[in-house]
């Protein structure tokens, strides 16, 4: 009898990977909502840096390891993943789920053949944050959609390295999905792309050449020292002390920078993200979401989860413990016609006007892309390669090496791989 009791109470432990952001923590902390209404269900997190986080999960599922139950993953990974079979469809989330919901651009990137195979727990584009205050002790005013040449006019103005203020913070940690997101969606503003319509490199071109040597000038005169190692968590944190005149990253960043951590916060303003010679997918498109790999035996249970940490109910339970600003954004078409939530977030309308015109087709640049996506090449060996080539974005950023060797170097390393790969004939 106690045996069979035993088992009927057995318990179901999910072990989840994901990042070390700020929505995430949260989600963390309000997972004792979810165990008390799932008492058979136990959850273990595996909390781990952006570039970590991506290496893990990609060995994981890759080798059918089966470490996680769920994988905190995005739009890159999720339609790569799902072709090879490596996630489970999620068609179970509940009859309350409402999949029509979800904002359309985030959820065609995580779809296949129509079919959802990961659950967006936020969305994002980006765009610029900026000091009020300092723009208007410098008799500067921000245009509503400003260029790369008024942002660098206009952090050399602000600077202030004596106070330790300085005009810009931008990522310059190395990585595909770090720095390399970043300068993508600069390239893309000047006309850049990562691979002509053979397949080619394109690092040798002037279009590569104008954004990183503006990048790394930039930088050099109004960013902060040691920038080469920054990415999202340490500009959020240099940007909350007062540190920043303007930030430009993802969209997701705006409650953390209007919020009680951030000295800063009623001076903070929103901008769209700067075009070059076009403002055609300036600003990158990203859903951090939750999927199931397709080896796991606990699927129900996982099912059970991501259906409510991405849930409206989730939702509710963030604004009901937090304030509607702090609530998940850039999922849900609902969301962003909430009235409280538009009166508590400044950010909204920006967020969701740059999510809605990201092109992740590439249809209507100035040069055609045989690859879909704005901040990354839809492919499976882009991982590498934005590895690698970000590495030495890095470098020219941190003065080892001059942006022309740099783009030599990047020019080099994909082509390299993409002969191998078969791409290049």
């Amino acid at each position: 009898m106690l045996a069979f009791a035993a088992t009927a109470h057995a318990e179901t432990t999910l072990t989840i990977a994901t990042v070390n952001n700020g929505d995430m923590i949260r989600m963390q902390k309000l997972t004792d909502e979810f165990t008390k209404a799932n008492p058979d269900i136990k959850v273990n997190w595996v909390t781990m840096e952006e570039n970590q986080l991506r290496q893990k999960v990609t060995t994981d599922i890759a080798t059918k390891a089966g470490q996680y139950d769920i994988l905190t993953i995005g739009t890159y990974e999720v339609p790569i993943w799902a072709k090879k079979g490596w996630l489970v469809p999620l068609d179970q989330l509940g009859a309350n789920y409402d999949v029509d919901d979800i904002i359309p651009a985030i959820r065609s990137g995580l779809s296949v053949d129509g079919k959802l195979y990961a659950a967006p727990f936020y969305g994002e584009s980006s765009m610029i944050m900026y000091r009020k205050d300092l723009f208007a002790k410098a008799g500067l005013t921000m245009p509503e959609q400003p260029t790369w040449d008024f942002i660098k006019d206009a952090a050399a103005k602000i600077t202030d390295k004596k106070g330790e203020v300085y005009g810009i913070c931008l990522r310059g940690k190395a990585g595909w999905g770090e720095n390399g997101a970043f300068l993508t969606t600069m390239a893309n503003s000047y006309g850049a792309r990562w691979f002509d319509e053979k397949w080619q490199p394109e690092f040798n071109g002037p279009e590569w050449k104008k954004t990183l040597t503006t990048y790394v000038d930039m930088m050099n005169q109004s960013g902060p020292p040691g920038a080469s190692s920054n990415g999202f968590n340490e500009n959020l944190a240099l940007f909350q002390s007062g540190k920043c005149g303007m930030w430009i990253d993802a969209t997701v960043a705006a409650s953390f920078v209007t919020g009680k951590e951030s000295k800063v916060a009623d001076q903070v303003g929103f901008a769209a993200a700067p075009c070059g010679d076009t403002c055609k997918n300036s600003h990158w498109l990203w859903a951090w979401s939750l999927g199931i790999p397709s080896g796991s035996k606990k699927v129900e249970a996982a099912e059970k989860f991501v259906a409510w940490a991405t849930s409206k109910d989730y939702t509710n339970l963030v604004a009901s413990k937090e304030g509607w600003a702090n609530v998940p954004p850039g999922t849900r078409l609902s969301l962003y016609k909430n009235a409280d939530y538009l009166k508590a977030a400044p950010f909204a309308a920006e967020t969701i006007k740059a999510i809605e015109s990201a092109d992740p087709s590439m249809n209507g640049n100035s040069k055609p892309k045989p690859y879909v996506g704005v901040q990354f090449a839809a492919i499976p060996e882009f991982q590498g390669i934005g590895t690698e080539v970000g590495q030495q974005f890095a470098a020219a950023l941190a003065g080892q090496e001059s942006v022309s060797d740099a783009l030599a170097k990047a020019q080099d390393i994909a082509t390299r791989a993409m002969t191998k790969a078969g791409y290049i004939k």
